[in-house]
């Protein structure tokens, strides 16, 4: 079996590459992610011009009709870029849910960003039940906590009690409740709810088993992008970073704390494949595939970015370099759906069942 990526996806990865590199570089992520907005709205035109909105979308719907695999390698570009903007909550976390609702329209062709808004307190997992109640007339009461880039989107789409439903944030902003975040090119946000107006969607709450394969796989991805920059930045500085007349790469202390994160990244990298294709290819081994994946690249990503601040060291603990900010995606990567320790034991009750 081939698991190369084929000449088109290269073309892709190349593109957003290079794409994300001139538009987004880091110090203009840097200056993003310390604004008041938080990102560059008219990215959103960009990308879906780019086609990145519709992937995975049948041509007969309007889309390019490819898969997960190609959003996979975008959702790895966007993590080594570290773009702050509603990529992952849009692609990865609410167009499941919008399938067959006349919502999707705007989001395909990029007038309109999503998220979705599943945790509560006392329920963080997707699959959890939720206590916000729709009433008769499709009105929403509760607080979702922890919306991935709540206050960037345009529609959120809250699982409630009676099913999934959609708030449009544009006519309801009272409702939007930032938070605080460790991680500012992914802010979270409460969605605080009072008898709020909503559209009840077709797809039902068994949409969310999609939803968190799909989510894990592309975390994985995006963990192996930080993790990835993480290296390059460790190595690059360790070439040109000279002490006693010698570049530090030269000393084993460093060169073999970057061969760690190395071999970290690329262990990572083929269970993030694995388990982008196995999401593509519906494969039984989807469920084993992802927990197994975003387990492992959340804590190597976390494991790249820790190494590569003690390899630069005393610069790499500043806040004007970049390398917290990738520190800090990874952190969060690491805590969806629980921490590594949880999805490693889905998958030990997966085998000893």
């Amino acid at each position: 079996m081939d698991f190369a990526f084929s000449a088109d996806q290269q073309a892709l990865r190349a593109v957003a590459r290079d794409f994300l590199a001139n538009e987004f570089p880091i110090g203009r992520v840097a200056e993003l992610a310390e604004s008041e907005a938080g990102w560059d709205p008219g990215s959103w035109k960009q990308i879906h011009d780019l086609g990145w909105l519709s992937l995975s979308v049948p041509e007969d719907d309007g889309g390019a009709g490819m898969g997960f695999l190609e959003e996979a390698v975008v959702f790895e570009e966007t993590g080594r870029a570290l773009y702050p903007g509603p990529v992952f909550s849009t692609l990865a976390l609410a167009r499941p849910a919008l399938a067959d609702s006349e919502l999707l329209a705007p989001v395909l062709s990029g007038q309109a960003t999503a998220t979705l808004a599943w945790a509560e307190d006392g329920a963080l997992g997707l699959l959890d039940s939720p206590r916000v109640h729709a009433d008769s007339a499709g009105r929403l009461t509760g607080t979702k906590r922890y919306v991935p880039d709540l206050a960037l989107a345009d529609f959120a789409v809250v699982v409630a009690d009676t099913g999934l439903h959609a708030v449009d944030l544009r006519e309801n902003p009272g409702a939007v409740l930032p938070r605080p975040t460790l991680d500012r090119t992914r802010r979270l946000g409460d969605l605080v709810l009072d008898e709020t107006p909503a559209t009840h969607l077709p797809a039902g709450r068994e949409v969310l088993d999609e939803v968190r394969l799909r989510s894990m796989a592309a975390l994985a991805c995006e963990a192996v992008g930080v993790g990835s920059s993480a290296l390059d930045l460790a190595s690059g500085y360790a070439r040109t970073r000279e002490q006693f007349g010698r570049p530090i790469g030269s000393y084993q202390g460093v060169s073999h704390r970057i061969a760690n994160i190395y071999l970290a990244v690329e262990l990572a990298r083929s269970l993030a494949y694995w388990a982008a294709w196995a999401v593509s290819a519906g494969d039984a081994s989807a469920p084993l595939a992802v927990a197994a994946a975003k387990s492992e690249a959340a804590e190597a990503a976390v494991f790249a970015c820790e190494n590569a601040i003690q390899a630069l060291g005393g610069i790499g603990f500043t806040y004007d370099h970049p390398l917290h900010r990738f520190y800090k995606r990874a952190q969060g990567i690491d805590v969806f759906e629980g921490t590594g320790a949880a999805q490693r034991a889905e998958i030990a009750a997966a085998l000893l069942d």
